[in-house]
């Protein structure tokens, strides 16, 4: 480990987890006064729906982010993701939320979207598979669950391809920014994958 990651460790240990459920907070609440207030354009609901949305694909990804950064640098934030992941989930409830409530709101409407909107159907199987990741987000849960609770926890990893997907339909055609999240994506996971001892040792030859 490099004296800088060993310097910023220390530094990290004595910052607390909870301020971020917090901060968490601040961007949904600031984009619906925008949108109470005026300020979010001609069509409010459609921007506060996608930049919550946006914004909660953006902090699960920091969540993926954690452990190829330590790969890579040795800087330890894994006291953090809990914190980071449920923040990440706060996010997709409240774009839910807004598509349900403000958007659609006609009820009887919502099962045809699911069922005939590609991204909308996705986008709902990424956040079904993000519920019992919430629901375990805890000590007890992990205790009580053990070799379960990982097995649980892998669910993150389709979620957020879903995720990724989910915002590249919805953009209609192929644009370059929700390419490059998808890519992302792609590119953190594979960096998790731990490759078998003979392929580790012709890698490093």
């Amino acid at each position: 480990m490099s004296e800088i990651a060993r310097t910023i460790n220390g530094a990290l240990r004595k910052v607390p987890a909870w301020p971020i459920y917090l901060i968490g907070v601040i961007p949904p609440a600031w984009l619906f006064y925008q949108g109470v207030t005026g300020n979010l354009g001609v069509d409010p609901v459609k921007k506060m729906e996608h930049e919550i949305g946006l914004l909660g694909l953006q902090v699960l990804i920091a969540t993926l982010a954690i452990t190829p950064l330590f790969k890579i640098t040795k800087i330890n934030l894994v006291k953090f993701r809990r914190a980071l992941g449920l923040v990440g989930f706060f996010y997709i409830v409240c774009h839910l939320a807004v598509w349900l409530f403000l958007d659609v709101q006609i009820w009887s409407q919502i099962w045809a979207d699911i069922v005939k909107r590609p991204y909308i159907t996705i986008g709902m199987g990424a956040f079904a598979l993000l519920i019992p990741l919430a629901v375990t987000s805890n000590n007890w849960s992990m205790r009580k669950l053990r070799k379960t609770w990982k097995s649980i926890h892998k669910l993150f990893y389709p979620a957020i391809i879903l995720g990724g997907v989910h915002f590249l339909l919805l953009r209609k055609g192929i644009q370059l920014e929700p390419v490059l999240y998808v890519v992302g994506i792609v590119v953190l996971l594979a960096m998790r994958v731990k490759l078998p001892k003979r392929a580790r040792r012709t890698a490093n030859a």
